[in-house]
């Protein structure tokens, strides 16, 4: 609780014990205001998803909570006399600012009616970083879950052009900026590639393509496999690394690498990728590669872009944004063509023509920087 003169932030959403991008990106924001004199407070899930809703093997992170932040496991995504209790309590607990997370109108009931209530001490402002303003899997009823949502939140905040403008495409009359997304700098360093090579079983001559994250259909490792099996990339000998959990039946992608003949170049670790295994893997790869059909932002550009690993980008959504096509990475259409070509393209290049525009490219990416932007933006709304 308020422990000082200190202004006070509450982030709420997604943080640890739970795994994943997002709450991986509230602890470290959460740490870096806690830097900057202010104190922070993480409100975050006793039940995030229901069992049956969730579609990977477990929700939480095995790895302990690295800063030191004060946790408080207080929301029940769907009971509402937990709202109730949660709301109240922030009313009474007077928050300066209240960080919210939104990446799915399934949340929108739960903290829209938190909000509603902690800001009835006419003290509290509410800034949303916005994920998802449109979900990527749409459903009936998103818009006015949404509506319901964004009428409790003062200001938002987007990390791509592609969320400012679904902003505007739902008429979201609120403040708005766009602050880019910081670099993912809790995974440790890069390794010497061929050590990591030979950690993870692969010879030192081996190219190494990897696509990283949990794998639905909206983020094209379908496309991927059709462009692996194309003849010039066939020719590149390459081996492609997919790292993460299958969010839908993962044997339509075994039967499709088994029809299109590539097995032997595709290595699938069908798992959520645990902290102490990211460095390996960016470490060891040649390219990181997200074919995605569709995108806001992606959290695994600013991984990669730490660990100096270039990327070959599809032309959807925020993805572009934060790759200089040609300069730090390419940037490709959607389709199995055009994400052969790119990767014929690279390795011809060669990984060191990209490297050190990429270095450059890192230093406006600062969780720093991150800050000051929201604390300006704060200072607006008032």
């Amino acid at each position: 609780m308020r422990k000082s003169d200190k202004p006070l932030v509450v982030f709420l959403g997604p943080a640890h014990p739970y795994r994943g991008g997002i709450a991986s990106f509230s602890n470290r924001l959460a740490h870096e205001f806690n830097q900057h004199d202010w104190q922070s407070i993480v409100y975050t899930f006793s039940l995030q998803y229901p069992n049956f809703l969730f579609p990977g093997k477990t929700q939480y992170a095995t790895e302990p909570e690295r800063y030191g932040l004060e946790i408080q496991q207080a929301v029940n995504s769907i009971n509402p006399l937990n709202w109730l209790k949660v709301g109240n309590e922030l009313n009474r607990l007077a928050p300066d600012l209240i960080i919210v997370r939104y990446w799915l109108p399934f949340m929108a009931p739960a903290f829209g009616s938190i909000l509603r209530l902690a800001k009835r001490n006419r003290k509290t402002k509410v800034i949303c970083i916005a994920d998802n303003i449109i979900p990527h899997e749409k459903r009936l009823g998103d818009a006015v879950l949404t509506q319901y949502f964004q009428s409790s939140v003062d200001g938002f905040v987007a990390m791509s052009e592609q969320v400012m403008n679904d902003l505007r495409k739902l008429n979201i009359d609120k403040p708005r900026i766009l602050l880019s997304h910081p670099l993912f700098d809790h995974f440790g360093e890069k390794i010497d590639q061929q050590q990591a090579k030979q950690t993870l079983g692969l010879k030192a001559e081996d190219k190494v393509l990897l696509f990283f994250g949990f794998i639905r259909h909206y983020k094209g490792v379908d496309l991927l496999l059709k462009a692996m099996a194309e003849e010039r990339v066939k020719q590149l000998g390459l081996k492609l690394i997919i790292a993460g959990e299958f969010y839908e039946e993962e044997s339509t992608y075994f039967d499709l690498v088994k029809e299109l003949g590539i097995k032997e170049n595709i290595i699938f670790l069908n798992e959520f990728i645990p902290d102490e295994k990211v460095a390996l893997l960016m470490s060891a790869a040649d390219v990181l590669i997200q074919p995605y059909r569709h995108a806001t932002q992606s959290g695994v550009t600013p991984l990669a872009m730490h660990f100096d690993l270039p990327m070959i980008v599809t032309n959807a959504g925020g993805l572009k944004e934060m790759v200089v096509d040609k300069v730090t990475g390419l940037v490709v259409e959607i389709n199995s063509l055009s994400i052969a070509e790119g990767i014929s393209e690279y390795f011809n290049r060669g990984k060191s023509s990209f490297v050190e525009a990429l270095r450059n490219e890192k230093s406006k990416f600062s969780w720093s920087v991150m800050v000051k932007g929201l604390v300006n933006f704060f200072d607006r709304l008032h």
